[in-house]
């Protein structure tokens, strides 16, 4: 029934746009209020991004490359950092649609200029030339209380939304780790929280800063715009700003202390280290997409296999029975797999297949 009126939802968008033709671009300021200083956000900002980096980055199928990193003194905000990175999502997305999409479509690029406590970053996907979605950011120590801090016009601010974020309380995908959640975390070097779910009305602490991002969303496709915006916003902008943010405050035993000297040496590393995975990669080191498997693979992938047919499965039972006997016998799955080739580890979670496996 839910997936029913989701997609009555998006047919009933869709007939919306091409009967209204609309063309008004989809304006969202979020505003994320945060229990610390807008200087020592900074140190936490750049501290998150080099870190993610890291850390979501395997090789040219998923992950980021930083193509140039470098100061700037005459662009927007005035004098700050330049940025451009390549996003690669073609690990993200599904076999059967990575088939049939062109290699321009698998990568967002973006460009950002960061003049603290102003920046601006923008997106773009070559595969579609007009799509882009840009994010000017100020940050201001107080609680999101400014109404009109980007100075748009009566028109502009008629078409905008403000949504704000607590990264206390916002959920974007369930319960977030342990160590991540902010009503848990306490930290060891500044004695700072856990964070209460009213901490934002209590005003007992010494700094609060508001991130405020004004992000516009343009899919200028008749019949398409308000679906893909919307889309863009909800699952895409806002997911990232809460666990973003949230980062940054459960973080900060790790960048407390540091100093813009540290941060830049840090980001100069981290480059350094994208430049030899993605070199790497494309040196042939990374399996080709349709490579075949190697031997102890497709001695794993027999293993399975034999596995669930003294099972009397096979990947043609019904999705709940398949999984569901998975479960079930999921210690001697693994232990038939793991004699295989012990350097395997296998996942707890077997709601898989035995390609996946």
């Amino acid at each position: 029934y839910n997936e029913y009126k989701s997609y009555l939802r998006e047919v009933i968008y869709g007939l919306l746009d091409v009967i209204k033709d609309t063309r008004t671009m989809l304006i969202k300021e979020y505003r994320i209020p945060l229990p610390m200083s807008v200087e020592e956000y900074r140190i936490a900002q750049l501290y998150m991004i080099q870190r993610k980096s890291r850390e979501e980055s395997q090789g040219t199928n998923s992950g980021i490359e930083i193509v140039e990193n470098r100061p700037y003194s005459d662009g927007p905000g005035g004098e700050g950092q330049y940025t451009r990175k390549i996003y690669h999502i073609a690990g993200h997305v599904p076999q059967y649609i990575k088939g049939v999409i062109p290699k321009s479509a698998r990568s967002l690029h973006e460009e950002a200029w960061n003049a603290y406590p102003y920046s601006r970053t923008k997106f773009t996907c070559e595969f579609v030339p007009k799509f882009s979605l840009d994010i000017e950011s100020k940050y201001v120590n107080d609680c999101g209380t400014q109404d009109n801090i980007f100075n748009l016009s009566a028109e502009e601010l008629s078409k905008r939304e403000v949504v704000f974020i607590d990264v206390a309380t916002d959920r974007v995908d369930g319960e977030p780790p342990e160590d991540e959640n902010p009503l848990l975390f306490k930290s060891k070097k500044t004695g700072r929280g856990p964070l209460k779910e009213t901490w934002i009305e209590d005003e007992e602490w010494e700094h609060v800063f508001c991130a405020y991002k004004l992000c516009r969303v343009d899919f200028p496709f008749w019949g398409f715009q308000t679906r893909v915006e919307r889309f863009a916003h909800d699952h895409g902008i806002r997911k990232l700003l809460v666990k973003a943010h949230r980062q940054a405050w459960v973080w900060q035993d790790s960048y407390y202390g540091l100093t813009m000297e540290d941060i830049r040496q840090l980001e100069l590393e981290t480059q350094r280290l994208l430049e030899e995975l993605y070199a790497e990669d494309e040196g042939g080191l990374g399996l080709p997409e349709t490579a075949p498997l190697p031997p102890r693979l497709e001695t794993v992938q027999m293993e399975a296999t034999n596995c669930l047919s003294q099972l009397s499965l096979s990947q043609s039972d019904t999705e709940s029975e398949y999984y569901d006997a998975i479960d079930y016998e999921t210690d001697e799955w693994k232990a038939r797999i793991e004699h295989v080739d012990p350097d395997i580890v296998v996942s707890a979670n077997t709601n898989t297949n035995t390609n996946h496996a």
